[in-house]
């Protein structure tokens, strides 16, 4: 017989942990978190990296409910991450209710049934209501690089780090200039023989200023809990000062690209070099890095950084595009993550029997990025424009999350089925998202980056200020929704 029940939630990493204990607090506990690795802890369980790191302070990336008094560092290094995000649910009295090593390989909405049919790698599961959490930095990219496969050396993506492999002593090449590279060549150079950087487009890199958090600072938080509540206050402040330059604010952004020049003039004395580093979009087109050590590693004798893009893997290295290959013991592809084509988005199919990703085929679209047209009962988390890059992602899942459950909270209360939201509201949301987004820097800064689609949309981030997010979803909108009562299987206008 399948087991049934009432909130199945995929994926156990911020997303996850936030609506299992919103629903927890709420007094819910008839759900599982379905969570097909070993261990949960999303994107900071997968990605190990040397030097990896939030690029977002400590204070502001953790949850509002669960603040954390002792991260070592201005900005948590990876394991103290994973470890955080363990604790919360262990003291939070989520990991009852995980499945480890499970995972779904497909999810179909049942109109008579009023259920989700999922078929997971532990037999199928049917759930009344789906919440998608696996986020959009849980499939690594791979370029469409011909040869891939004939190369003799050693090769991985950044998220599958290969601890078992050293690079003393190598040659080795890092592709891509985003966050992940910018942590791993400072790391990785030191112990190479020689790095390449293979660089197709230079990225705006600001002043980190990392530094450890003294243990007598770390007692005070923990004695006096408004302190690091209002650092937390001043971090996200800052963050949203940010926000008003890339939503249009020219001058502000001028203001930053002047700093980041600094930094680079400061860092970098070779003229032909800084040459080479200096983006020629505006500052926020591409997300926006931040690091102390990236350029100083860029100067060390055993690095060079390639312009010419890499065309072709070889067994020996990769062929740049001047006709140039670079021999190679290892390269490292830092070209991050499949953010418009997951695995959830092909697996979940709604109403009509389409996935989500061929409902996305053009354009991600959701309302308020939690709920899609022709998909009741599902929820998503991290979805089409909820996606940031001035602050904490976690705050938009508290976010997120809130609206979530209120949402299963108003549907028990008012004995319904099933919900879904009109697709008239969701239009209208987002021609309003586009009117907004035209204005921003995303579109208008002269970089086309992962942010875009292939229409040139952006589909991912939340174009202003995150309280206005926020304030958005501070309550399930039910009447932009049509609902079903408990039992029934004819649609209420």
């Amino acid at each position: 017989m399948t087991e049934r029940v009432p909130v199945a939630i995929m994926g156990a990493g911020f997303s996850g942990l936030a609506v299992a204990v919103g629903l927890l607090r709420a007094g819910r506990s008839d759900f599982v978190l379905l969570e097909r690795a070993a261990d949960l802890g999303g994107t900071w369980r997968d990605n190990t990296y040397p030097g990896c790191a939030c690029d977002v302070p400590s204070h502001l990336y953790s949850f509002s409910f669960a603040p954390n008094p002792s991260w070592s560092r201005s900005f948590s290094p990876q394991p103290e991450i994973w470890a955080y995000l363990r604790r919360v649910a262990r003291d939070f009295g989520v990991l009852p209710h995980v499945r480890c090593g499970v995972e779904v390989t497909n999810a179909c909405w049942d109109d008579a049934a009023g259920c989700w049919h999922l078929d997971t790698s532990a037999g199928p599961l049917d759930a009344e209501v789906l919440v998608a959490a696996g986020g959009g930095l849980s499939e690594p990219g791979l370029p469409d690089v011909a040869g891939l496969e004939t190369f003799a050396g050693t090769m991985f993506h950044s998220a599958g780090w290969r601890h078992d492999h050293s690079l003393a002593g190598e040659r080795v090449a890092v592709v891509g200039t985003g966050a992940s590279a910018v942590q791993i060549v400072p790391a990785v150079a030191p112990q190479a023989a020689h790095l390449t950087l293979f660089q197709r487009t230079p990225a705006w890199v600001l002043p980190r200023r990392d530094h450890a958090i003294p243990p007598a600072r770390q007692a005070l938080f923990r004695r006096v809990p408004w302190t690091q509540r209002a650092v937390r206050a001043a971090q996200y402040t800052g963050r949203e000062v940010l926000a008003a330059g890339l939503s249009g604010n020219t001058g502000l952004l001028t203001l930053l690209q002047r700093a980041a020049t600094a930094h680079l003039r400061a860092q970098v004395p070779d003229a032909s070099l800084r040459a080479a580093l200096t983006p020629s979009y505006r500052l926020g087109c591409k997300r926006i890095v931040s690091s102390d050590d990236y350029y100083p590693a860029l100067t060390r004798p055993n690095v060079s950084v390639v312009t010419s893009p890499v065309v072709r893997v070889t067994p020996a290295g990769v062929i740049t595009a001047d006709g140039t290959e670079h021999e190679l013991d290892t390269i490292v592809w830092a070209t991050g993550f499949q953010v418009y084509d997951t695995a959830s988005a092909q697996l979940v199919r709604g109403r009509d029997g389409r996935s989500l990703a061929a409902v996305w085929s053009e354009s991600m679209r959701a309302y308020l990025g939690t709920t899609v047209a022709g998909f009741p009962n599902l929820f998503l988390m991290t979805g089409p424009n909820t996606g940031q890059g001035h602050t904490s992602m976690v705050y938009m899942i508290e976010s997120q999350a809130r609206y979530v459950v209120d949402a299963l909270t108003r549907m028990r209360a008012g004995g319904l089925g099933s919900v879904e939201v009109r697709p008239e509201v969701q239009a209208r949301y987002n021609a309003e998202l586009d009117r907004r987004m035209a204005r921003t820097v995303w579109v208008t800064g002269g970089c086309h980056s992962w942010y875009l689609d292939a229409q040139g949309r952006n589909g991912t981030l939340w174009p202003g200020q995150t309280f206005t997010f926020r304030r958005r979803t501070r309550r399930f909108d039910l009447d932009r929704y049509a609902t079903r009562p408990a039992g029934s299987t004819v649609a209420a206008a």
